[in-house]
């Protein structure tokens, strides 16, 4: 089966006034679709910014970055935005919403982005807030949500443009273990489902719930590892 992102001697490198910080430094990987992938690594290894080339956030500096036939490595601001908006959904350990927004509000965002009509995007909004549980709370406000509903919501928003690709970023880590376990629990149910889920984690134990653990050290593969499950 060919690989859903094959990446190819990726580099990222960043200059900070006269200090060059190389964050990956010929990283080469495949993921097949549907896989359950955990990225680990301690803090400053490159796991983030892996996972934010993958998902179109930043750009590398050398290499090749190919998510279902899309190269992402030299495309323009508007192709990379589109690709996006087609294949990814995000969920971060801060949750980013908009504190002023409702939770349905928070959900359509995107579908904006993606120029969905109006009546269709509260209707998929609503459909997703269902499907994480969160049905009856449309209204609320991020405020009036515990933690783990409002990273709840942020599922539900990265669910909205029908990814093929989940990243997620950490999202167990502002939430209590008992949270924290009914999250996973969800976003592994969204994998058998067939999304590829990338979770970036220094979490041992939610990174041996994945099919396969990729460690990343000083901007290297320092390890990949197979889960038995």
């Amino acid at each position: 089966m060919a690989a859903l992102i094959d990446i190819k001697d990726l580099t990222r490198i960043y200059r900070l006034g006269d200090e060059t910080l190389h964050a990956l430094d010929g990283v080469s990987l495949q993921v097949r679709a549907g896989e359950f992938v955990a990225i680990t690594g301690p803090s400053g290894s490159g796991k983030t910014t892996l996972a934010n080339i993958i998902g179109g956030l930043d750009r590398p500096t050398g290499g090749s970055v190919v998510v279902d036939g899309n190269d992402l490595s030299h495309v323009r601001d508007g192709r990379l935005s589109a690709y996006r908006n087609r294949y990814v959904g995000f969920v971060f350990q801060s949750f980013n919403l908009q504190g002023t927004q409702t939770a349905l509000e928070n959900v359509m965002l995107p579908l904006v982005f993606a120029r969905m009509r109006s009546k269709a995007r509260k209707a998929r909004a609503i459909e997703c807030l269902q499907a994480v549980g969160l049905g009856d709370r449309l209204k609320h406000r991020p405020s009036q949500l515990s933690g783990g509903q409002r990273q709840r919501v942020a599922i539900a928003r990265a669910l909205a443009v029908k990814p093929q690709i989940i990243i997620a970023d950490e999202p167990t880590g502002n939430l209590d273990s008992q949270r924290g376990a009914e999250i996973m629990k969800l976003l592994k149910d969204l994998n058998r489902q067939g999304i590829t889920l990338l979770i970036i984690t220094h979490d041992p134990g939610i990174a041996r719930q994945a099919g396969r653990i990729i460690q990343i050290r000083d901007g290297k593969l320092a390890e990949r590892q197979a889960v038995a499950l």
